[in-house]
């Protein structure tokens, strides 16, 4: 009766393929894994205190708008607090991204500027057609209306106070055009100034400058 000879396992080239095999699909898991993480977060880079300086700047302009004596010019410095109001949130957001260690070109940025950018792009283009029609009193309405609509469809993908400010700004602006027009000044000041301020105080106090 001959002993059984324990059958011998020979390791052949895929066998020593394997691991490497298997530690590439581990890595190309996790790799999908955080990018789906990335992409079903929320942008939380909103400067709280870039929109308190915001808020300042707007009532600044308005006291400035107030004494132009034309309407060029008075269209001319709130064109100038959007360019700046812009320079200065762009560097607060930069800023606020950087300490947190958020990514600015992730997914939920990418969504919060692709739905924050085409209502300020309506806004530009109807001003651009209304003012020379001279159709002036009903911009302030528009421009409230639209940067709200802006920040609501652009909050979707952030923090949740911020399509709240969305909305309180679309009410702004639908106030703003029932507003008789001298009123135009006044009613500017407490969207764009104290409206940027309170939600910009809330936002910094709760989820950081």
């Amino acid at each position: 009766m001959s002993a059984t000879r324990p059958a011998i396992h020979r390791m052949t080239d895929r066998d020593r393929d394997d691991p490497p095999a298997l530690h590439a699909h581990a890595i190309a898991d996790l790799r999908f894994i955080r990018r789906t993480m990335e992409e079903a977060g929320a942008f939380t880079a909103v400067p709280g205190w870039g929109m308190a300086a915001l808020g300042a700047t707007a009532l600044a302009a308005a006291a400035l708008a107030r004494r132009q004596p034309t309407s060029a010019r008075w269209l001319a410095v709130w064109v100038g607090e959007a360019a700046l109001a812009l320079a200065i949130a762009g560097w607060s957001m930069v800023r606020k991204a950087r300490r947190a260690h958020v990514p600015l070109f992730s997914g939920p940025a990418r969504r919060f500027a692709l739905s924050f950018a085409p209502p300020l792009l309506a806004g530009a283009a109807l001003t651009a057609a209304l003012v020379p029609g001279g159709h002036l009193a009903v911009v302030p309405g528009l421009w409230l209306l639209l940067y709200g609509t802006a920040v609501a469809t652009g909050g979707a993908f952030s923090i949740r106070i911020v399509p709240v400010m969305g909305l309180v700004f679309m009410l702004a602006g639908a106030a703003a055009l029932l507003a008789p027009p001298s009123a135009a000044d006044a009613v500017l000041a407490a969207g764009f100034g104290g409206i940027h301020l309170v939600f910009g105080a809330i936002i910094a106090r709760r989820y950081g400058g």
